[in-house]
């Protein structure tokens, strides 16, 4: 058996954040590390995962997921290597997915950990293209907004883990036409010369409005939300008639302090008859054989291609965390501890 680490570094969260996240809502702390209990395996993390998401629930707040504790841990997904196991169906040196990230070490019951194979794919991808965001984006594209072949798509967060794999989804499964918002001319030019999207556009170069009208002159029949504000108004100006929008995520107003108005254009709803329909990747677990088996052999293929930004050292956490409100990643951004 492996020898175990006296101690175990976790970042908790000590403050409620009002507006931006600071530094000072957060502390690293060391942990004493215990064997496994029953039922239980321990897992050395590897990489976890910081998301959008997580912003929401650093507040205290009713929500579909509880708000973290103050001093206590955060979580979020992890893959990691089992290490010592007290429960059956695990052994030390596994590989495993499971929801308890934040952390070295992590003590997991075992009915919540999955098996993951580092042969078939690297072990970040599960967190990522394989994972809960790689299944969001499958999920959102074509159930929530019911994607068909010859649909124009717009994604906002085009550059975002959940974002490029959306337009890269809709173009393989025969989109008319894919177009994406991003934070900048680099990330727009990795959008349409690498990942094959028909236009993209920086929205800080002008409005999203007009910038959209451009770019998709004959309108559009799928919006894919991960930005809300000014691209949630200007696609409801540019879907055609019965066009969906799947709402995944606002990232724009998750720092904002005070209530954000609503679009300015929502009579067009009624007029164009559009749908406007939440997703949570929770509600389609049901999902997940199907996602893994038709994205993974993309991924072989080199049909579906994906960029990670990876932030070394469980020290960096918080600001690998805060680097992405900023919108500093591009694809999915990860915290890696394998070293």
């Amino acid at each position: 058996m492996t020898a175990l680490p006296a101690t175990s570094r976790e970042w908790h969260l000590v403050a409620r954040p009002h507006g931006w996240p600071a530094p000072t809502d957060f502390a690293l702390r060391e942990v004493p590390v215990e064997a496994p209990a029953e039922g239980r395996i321990l897992v050395r993390n590897l990489h976890f995962s910081v998301d959008p998401y997580m912003r929401g629930r650093m507040n205290d707040v009713k929500s579909y997921v509880p708000p973290f504790k103050l001093d206590h841990p955060m979580d979020g997904g992890a893959v990691g290597v089992v290490v010592a196991s007290n429960a059956e169906g695990f052994a030390e040196g596994d590989h495993v997915l499971h929801g308890l990230g934040w952390r070295e070490y992590a003590s997991v019951p075992a009915q919540h950990a999955t098996r993951v194979d580092p042969e078939l794919a690297p072990l970040s991808t599960y967190l990522g293209v394989l994972g809960m965001t790689g299944l969001t984006a499958y999920a959102g594209l074509f159930e929530t907004a019911s994607f068909k072949e010859g649909d124009t798509v717009f994604v906002s967060g085009a550059a975002g883990a959940v974002g490029s794999q959306v337009g890269q989804l809709a173009k393989l499964g025969g989109a008319a036409r894919v177009i994406g918002s991003a934070g900048s001319d680099e990330k727009v030019k990795w959008l349409v010369e690498e990942l094959g999207f028909d236009a993209a556009f920086n929205y800080r170069n002008g409005p999203v409005r007009d910038q959209l009208r451009e770019a998709a002159p004959d309108g559009i029949d799928v919006y894919f939300d991960n930005v809300g504000g000014d691209h949630l108004e200007a696609a409801i100006s540019s879907l055609n008639v019965h066009g969906r929008a799947a709402i995944c995520g606002m990232i724009a107003q998750y720092n904002d302090t005070e209530p954000v108005p609503g679009p300015r254009n929502m009579a067009m709803i009624i007029g164009k008859r559009l749908r406007l329909q939440g997703v949570l990747v929770g509600d389609h677990y049901g999902l997940q054989g199907k996602f893994v088996e038709e994205v993974g052999a993309k991924l072989r293929s080199g049909e579906l291609k994906y960029r990670e930004t990876t932030v070394e050292g469980i020290e960096n956490g918080v600001d690998a965390f805060l680097g992405l409100l900023r919108g500093d990643n591009t694809g999915k951004m990860i915290v890696s501890l394998d070293r």
